[in-house]
């Protein structure tokens, strides 16, 4: 715990440094605070930029993160050190995941508040916003594992999330696209969001997202062991 707690404090600082994975907490939970007081379209859904930030959120900020604090601190050779001062590769993961997940569960509670979800809303809302962050930490994890250098990474990253946190908007107007996005959990997350006041969520959207999960930690565990933390 004592290692864990060190890497979580060091997270916390040098985030407050690089300013390019600060902004990736913000920026969703801002840009829904502006639209949702902003904008008031006649027949818009009820709350209609929450849930569409909400699913970009949790399908480009958790990635995004922890790719790129992976990637920078291989290619700066930190995590040498820290496993040189006994920081088990573990006890690092667990710590940076950690850190992304009480930062993006900060962004969800804003959703949350600002979708006015109470009750069994908003433990639906809740446990569809933890999967997804869950979800995208781990393949940001793969990322970055995979990944020689900050470059490396955000070259995969960028394809990677943007199919993520861009598919499930575009499948509100094609029907096609929503289609093929099914099979991916980001548009699951986005069905079970928008269904929270409706009769539409189903097992299928649990059935996709475990699916998603069992892939995620299989790639998870081929990088880790063909590439570690070295």
């Amino acid at each position: 715990m004592k290692n864990i707690k060190a890497v979580l404090i060091k997270q916390i600082i040098d985030t407050m440094k690089n300013k390019t994975v600060f902004i990736q907490f913000l920026m969703f939970p801002i840009m829904a605070i502006i639209m949702e007081n902003a904008v008031n379209l006649e027949n818009m859904p009820e709350h209609f930029f929450v849930k569409l930030f909400s699913v970009m959120f949790i399908g480009m900020a958790p990635l995004t993160c922890m790719s790129a604090i992976i990637s920078e601190e291989k290619e700066k050779n930190t995590l040498r050190v820290l496993m040189m001062s006994n920081v088990k590769p573990w006890q690092y993961l667990v710590s940076v995941g950690t850190y992304i997940f009480i930062m993006c569960m900060i962004g969800a509670i804003v959703f949350a508040v600002l979708g006015e979800y109470k009750n069994a809303e908003l433990i639906t809302f809740i446990f569809s916003m933890i999967s997804g962050i869950l979800l995208s930490e781990l393949i940001g994890a793969v990322i970055g594992i995979f990944s020689r250098n900050q470059m490396t990474a955000t070259s995969l990253t960028i394809p990677i999330m943007m199919i993520f946190s861009f598919v499930p908007m575009l499948s509100m107007f094609n029907q096609s696209i929503k289609k093929i996005a099914g099979i991916i959990y980001s548009q699951q997350i986005s069905e079970l969001i928008n269904g929270i006041n409706t009769s539409e969520i189903s097992a299928k959207s649990m059935i996709v997202i475990s699916a998603n999960f069992v892939l995620g930690l299989v790639l998870f565990i081929v990088a880790y062991k063909k590439k570690g933390l070295e």
